[in-house]
C-alpha cells in the first residue's frame, strides 16, 4: 500500500483497522492509526472493506516497524550494532543484517526505517493458497457462483441466494472427502470484494444478504423505540415456560409483522425456535388482530399438536392476550408477549426479518404479494443451510420431527 509515492508500514494499517472493527467510524481510526481520512478511505475502497492485512501483530522472529525505528534512531547517533542489540533485546548479527540489506536503505545509502519495513511487508505479501484455490477450480467457483446468484432452484421466481458462510459449510456437506470443494467464507467474500482478487463475478455481491458493493463492521442493532401498550402480567415472556429458552423441545414459535409502505400492508412470520422453520402469513386484507389470527389459523391447522404449543410476539396492536384461544384448537396455543422495545426477546425471528427484507424491501407495497409468492420464499429460507443446524437446512430438522413422532 502506497501513500504519496511512500509506502505506508502495515502496522499503521493493522492499527487502523482494528480500531475501525472495534466500532470506530473511519475518521476516528485514521488518527489512532497516524494517516488522514482520504488515506484510510482509499485503503478501505482498495480492499473491499476487506483487512489487507493480519490482524495479529507477528511473533519476534521478524523486527516491528517500532524495532526499526529505533534502530534507525540509534544508528543516527552514533550507537554501535551491538549496544544497539542489547538495548533492544536482540542478537547482535540481526541488527547488523538490517542495517547491512541495500533493499532497506534509501537511494542516497541511508538506512530508513520505512523503507526497511516497506521491504519486509513486500516479502510477506505472498498469495494465500486458498486464494489460487479458488481461481484455479472451475468447478468450485460454478458452485459457489450458482448460491451466490441464487440458481439453486432455476424453476423458481424468486433469488435462492445463499450467504458465503453458508456456501463454505455446505461444501463441507456435500464434499467431504473432496478438498478440492471446499473454500472458507472470507475468501469468497475477498474474491468479490478485494481488488485484483477476482475469481467471481463482481456482480454476484448484489445478491448478497446487504447488497454492498464493499464490506463494513457491523453496527450495532437499534431498540424500536415505538411506543407499545400494556398487556396483563400473566401474559408477558417472563411466565414463559423455561423449556422454550433451551430450544430442547419443539412447538415453540415466534412471530411478529413485517410492515409496508406508510403502514398501510404487512406479512405475518412464524418461526420455530428449535428448527427454525419459517411460515409467512399472508394478511391481504389488512393486519388487526381478528386478521392476523385468521391467518394464523389457515397456515398452522395441519400441524400437529406437540408443534404448536406456545407463541411470543412483540407488543403490537395486530395481537391481543387472548388470541391463542381464538385460534380456534381444542388445544390453544399459549401466547406471550415480549417486553417493551426489547425485540431480542424474539432473536429467532428478528433475524429471518432481516434475512426477509431481502425479498420485501423496506418502503414497498407488500399487499401486492399473492400467497402462493409468500410460500416460495418461505421455502426458500426452509432450504438454506444453518449454521446452528450444523449446516442441516430448517426443513430436514422439521423432517426429523415429524418423521420420529
Amino acid at each position: 500500500m502506497v501513500r504519496g509515492g511512500v509506502a505506508v508500514p502495515r502496522v499503521w494499517r493493522r492499527v487502523f483497522w482494528r480500531s475501525l472493527l472495534d466500532g470506530g467510524d473511519v475518521g476516528a481510526a485514521a488518527v489512532v492509526a497516524g494517516v488522514s481520512k482520504r488515506t484510510a478511505q482509499d485503503w478501505i475502497a482498495h480492499s473491499g472493506g476487506v483487512p489487507d492485512v493480519d490482524l495479529v501483530a507477528p511473533t519476534r522472529r521478524f523486527l516491528s516497524f517500532v524495532e526499526r525505528e529505533q534502530i534507525g534512531l540509534l544508528h543516527a547517533a552514533g550507537v554501535g550494532v551491538r549496544e544497539t542489540a542489547r538495548r533492544l533485546g536482540r542478537s547482535a548479527s540481526t541488527i547488523s543484517r538490517e542495517l547491512a540489506d541495500p533493499g532497506r536503505r534509501a537511494s542516497d545509502g541511508r538506512y530508513v526505517p520505512s523503507v526497511a519495513q516497506a521491504h519486509r511487508d513486500r516479502a510477506a505479501a505472498r498469495p494465500k493458497a486458498q486464494q489460487r484455490k479458488l481461481l484455479g477450480n472451475p468447478r468450485l467457483i460454478a458452485y459457489v457462483e450458482e448460491r451466490l446468484d441464487g440458481r439453486v432452484r432455476p424453476d423458481s421466481p424468486r433469488a435462492w441466494a445463499w450467504s458465503p458462510q453458508q456456501i463454505s459449510n455446505r461444501l463441507k456437506v456435500d464434499f467431504p472427502d473432496d478438498e478440492s470443494m471446499q473454500v472458507s467464507h472470507e475468501t469468497i467474500y475477498q474474491a468479490l470484494y478485494v481488488q485484483g482478487r477476482g475469481g467471481l463475478r463482481k456482480e454476484l455481491h448484489a445478491a448478497l444478504r446487504t447488497g454492498r458493493a464493499r464490506r463494513r463492521p457491523r453496527a450495532q442493532a437499534r431498540a424500536n423505540q415505538q411506543g407499545c401498550r400494556l398487556v396483563p402480567p400473566e401474559v408477558l415472556i417472563s411466565e414463559r415456560p423455561a423449556e422454550v429458552t433451551d430450544r430442547a423441545v419443539p412447538g415453540h414459535w415466534e412471530g411478529d409483522l413485517i410492515i409496508g409502505t406508510a403502514n398501510r400492508s404487512a406479512i405475518g412470520t412464524l418461526v420455530e425456535r428449535t428448527t427454525r422453520f419459517v411460515m409467512l402469513l399472508h394478511l391481504p386484507n389488512g393486519y388487526a388482530a381478528e386478521q392476523v389470527a385468521d391467518a394464523m389459523r389457515t397456515k398452522i391447522r395441519d400441524l400437529p399438536t406437540h408443534l404448536r404449543r406456545t407463541l411470543t410476539w412483540d407488543q403490537g396492536r395486530e395481537m391481543t392476550p387472548n388470541l391463542g384461544t381464538d385460534i380456534g384448537f381444542t388445544d390453544p396455543v399459549d401466547l406471550y408477549f415480549c417486553d417493551p422495545h426489547s425485540p431480542w426477546q424474539r432473536g429467532t425471528n428478528e433475524n429471518t426479518n432481516g434475512l426477509l427484507r431481502q425479498y420485501y424491501p423496506k418502503g414497498t407495497d407488500l399487499s401486492v404479494h399473492p400467497a402462493t409468492d409468500l410460500d416460495d420464499v418461505a421455502e426458500a429460507l426452509n432450504t438454506r443451510p444453518r449454521q446452528t443446524l450444523d449446516w442441516a437446512t430448517p426443513a430436514e430438522k422439521l423432517a426429523e420431527l415429524l418423521s420420529t413422532t
